[in-house]
């Protein structure tokens, strides 16, 4: 579930990046406004992905320290 929240800001910060500075003369400006949003929702995504990994990979540290020691 983490690499999918870090695969989908990545993509959802080109989406705004493209439709807000690349193609923003064709857009309406709703589109562009929605665009300038993903520049935001997209790192921003990225970055609770990033945060999920960090503490899967703690738990998991944590169950395998207290399978070694036997610890419940």
């Amino acid at each position: 579930m983490a690499d999918s929240f870090m695969v989908g800001g990545v993509l959802l910060l080109l989406l705004g990046i493209s439709g807000a500075y690349l193609f923003d003369h064709r857009l309406a400006m709703g589109s562009v406004v929605a665009a300038h949003a993903l520049v935001i929702l997209g790192p921003t995504a990225l970055k609770i992905g990033y945060v999920m990994r960090l503490l899967a990979e703690r738990n998991a540290r944590f169950a395998y320290q207290a399978k070694l020691t036997g610890c419940n």
